[in-house]
């Protein structure tokens, strides 16, 4: 071995040196939640649920979206408990409508949707004032009901495009029929719409007999683009991709790779950019026009309650720091099943909304400080 080979190891071996320290620096470089400071308060009261509906007390609550008007719109599964952490909107008629507008100061503007759901899951609101949503229903029968429509198709796995007073515009898989190519789905969690119209779904909520985990893009017609990702660990893929959003200010995909305990970034086209694990195990994702990410997440932590700390963390969504953590307001020995913050969204004065399916509640903060 001559010099000049011994000095290109000894270069290349205090390079591995180097990034590796650098790396494990980063890992270790962001504060615990509880560390972090909650420059915000709970609106006590808000909305104003009428009585007539549920005698003014929600049941699961699955997701929340701001328009552009600024109005806060609820996805939910129709004031509903049963079965907890999954609960169905089969039978349970217009008297309880899955749908909800809001205005700003919580007054209840419209509802409806009643009949076009099995088990809500994912939703938003695009630039146009539509509304996507996803079924995550792949029974066809459920509690001994069940699961057609009127029309006699049994509701769930797939994604409906709806105008802001209920008709369907567009349908994206095929309802009652699971599926991994281009045209079906096995339990889509979410939904998001690019500033161009295309459409972004992620897929796989667990359990799903294809075993899918992966994101699924579409054009503003609802032509198929491409997927990318399966069920896996490695950067790209997911385990249960519970949430996704595409925005910020370079319109990136957000997804909540929740079993893979981290946040995944990628760009449009599905080039990997980042996967964070400094958001603990989340449920939810919503991005800023500013660039704020906020994030309904879980944290394991042997001295908090049953071993998880639960809470919203708030950071930047370009290089993933840590800038906020909103604690849980919930009991858990109360909380029988499903997560807190399982939709999220804030407004353009930074007002966060929170949707709970655990906790059966709708929340709403303002920064104080």
């Amino acid at each position: 071995m001559n010099r000049q080979t011994k000095l290109c190891i000894v270069t290349a071996l205090a390079s591995i040196f180097v990034f590796g320290a650098a790396a494990r620096a980063q890992q270790t470089q962001y504060p615990k939640p509880t560390e972090l400071p909650n420059p915000y308060r709970l609106v006590e009261g808000w909305p104003s649920l009428p009585k007539t509906m549920n005698g003014g007390k929600w049941g699961e609550v699955i997701r929340v979206h701001v328009d552009e008007k600024g109005n806060i719109w609820v996805f939910h599964r129709c004031f509903n408990v049963v079965p907890p952490g999954s609960a169905t909107c089969i039978g349970r008629g217009p008297a309880n409508p899955p749908i909800l507008e809001f205005d700003p100061s919580g007054k209840l503007l419209k509802s409806f949707g009643a009949g076009l759901f099995a088990y809500p899951h994912g939703f938003t609101v695009d630039a146009n004032g539509s509304l996507w949503v996803t079924d995550v229903n792949d029974q066809q029968t459920v509690l001994g009901m069940s699961a057609r429509n009127a029309a006699g198709a049994v509701m769930g796995q797939e994604v409906l495009k709806l105008s802001p007073d209920g008709k369907v515009l567009m349908m994206l898989g095929k309802q009652g029929v699971a599926g991994t190519g281009a045209d079906g789905f096995d339990r889509p969690t979410g939904v998001a719409v690019a500033a161009n119209g295309d459409i972004f779904v992620s897929d796989g909520h667990d359990p799903n007999k294809s075993g899918a985990g992966r994101v699924v893009k579409f054009s503003k017609d609802g032509h198929f683009i491409k997927a990318w990702g399966r069920k896996g660990s490695a950067p790209g893929d997911f385990d249960e991709p519970h949430d996704i959003f595409v925005g910020g200010s370079r319109g990136w995909v957000y997804v909540a790779d929740r079993k893979n305990e981290r946040i995944q970034v990628f760009d449009q086209e599905g080039k990997f950019i980042a996967a964070w694990k400094q958001f603990g195990q989340p449920s939810s994702v919503f991005v800023g026009k500013d660039d704020t990410i906020y994030v309904g997440a879980s944290f394991r932590d042997p001295s908090a309650k049953k071993g998880e700390l639960r809470g919203i963390i708030i950071g930047n969504a370009i290089n993933g720091s840590l800038k906020a953590f909103i604690p849980d307001p919930a009991d858990l020995d109360k909380v029988i099943r499903g997560t807190s913050a399982s939709g999220i969204a804030a407004d353009s004065m930074g007002s966060i909304f929170a949707a709970d399916v655990g906790a059966q509640n709708l929340r709403k903060y303002i920064k104080v400080r």
